[in-house]
Parts: structure tokens; C-alpha cells; sequence
């Protein structure tokens, strides 16, 4: 298969500007060390503030790189997540089943990763909201009935001195 060429945009929010510059610029400069991965041309944004929210900045990069395989293609788009690419070369590509099977696996089992991180934070949610609701509803200032304790008198205890 020849050469693949793809432009990606990868975006970064966070704070301080500074730091977002510099995880966007150490970010670029992982995907060139990528096996298989070529920067062809890359331009990296200056941060800027994001509009209405105090101390949160945002930046992005804009790459076109050289891809040996469409494994490398999808790799890239596993693993850094580009908020937006476009395939530019080949305009057609041919697929051998064994490499669409390949492909189909590793897809699913990153939707099965993604899906258990999912399902377990969900189950994490439901047992905090359960421990929460329990926690209000023991609460006195929740229940009405509830009297108040009084406060325990504390006992003197004689100290011994050496």
C-alpha cells in the first residue's frame, strides 16, 4: 500500500497557558518519534483564554503527516484522539480482509475498554449517591425526630507526677 498522508487537528484546554503550550509542543513532538509517523508540516496556536470562564486556556495544532500503513493511520487516531483529521492520499484505498479483521479487533476492544471504564464509573456514582442519600437522611438536621444527643460529661483523670 503507498504512503498515506493525513492533516489532524489536536486541541488542548487547561491551565496555566503556559503549560497547555508547552503539552501541545511535547505532544507534536511524540507523534513524530511514532514508528511509521512523518511530520510533513505542523503549526502550533498560541493559547488563548477561553471566552466567560476565568483561567482556562485553550490551543490546538494543525499537522500533516506521512503515514507508512493505514495501521499507523488509525494508531495515530487511537492514541492521541485529533479532534478532527482528513485523509488527503490515496484518494481509494484497497483493504485485505486480514487487515480489516485486525483493524475491526483492535476497534472493539478499544470500545470494550472504553465501555468498562464507563460502566464501573457509573457503578461508582450510584454507590456514592446511595452512601450520600444514606448519610442525609441520619442526618439530624434532616430528621425531624431525631433528638439531639447530649453531650457526654468528660471524667477529671488525676495525673501522677514523677
Amino acid at each position: 500500500m503507498a504512503k498515506i498522508q493525513a492533516n489532524f487537528v489536536l486541541e488542548i484546554l487547561g491551565r496555566p497557558a503556559e503549560h497547555i503550550k508547552s503539552a501541545i509542543t511535547e505532544l507534536v513532538t511524540k507523534i513524530g518519534t511514532e514508528k511509521g509517523v512523518k511530520i510533513i508540516d505542523k503549526a502550533i496556536q498560541e493559547p488563548i483564554a477561553v471566552k466567560d470562564v476565568k483561567d482556562l486556556f485553550t490551543t490546538f495544532a494543525e499537522l500533516t503527516l506521512e503515514l507508512d500503513s493505514l495501521q499507523n493511520y488509525l494508531g495515530i487516531l487511537f492514541a492521541y484522539m485529533p479532534s478532527h483529521t482528513e485523509l488527503i492520499y490515496p484518494e481509494k484505498l484497497t483493504f485485505v480482509n486480514t487487515e480489516v479483521n485486525d483493524l475491526a479487533n483492535k476497534l472493539i476492544s478499544r470500545l470494550h475498554e472504553y465501555d468498562a471504564i464507563t460502566k464501573k464509573a457509573l457503578i461508582e456514582r450510584d454507590i456514592l449517591l446511595k452512601k450520600m442519600n444514606e448519610n442525609i437522611q441520619s442526618s439530624p438536621l434532616v430528621n425531624a425526630e431525631a433528638k439531639p444527643k447530649k453531650p457526654k460529661k468528660l471524667k477529671k483523670k488525676k495525673l501522677k507526677h514523677a
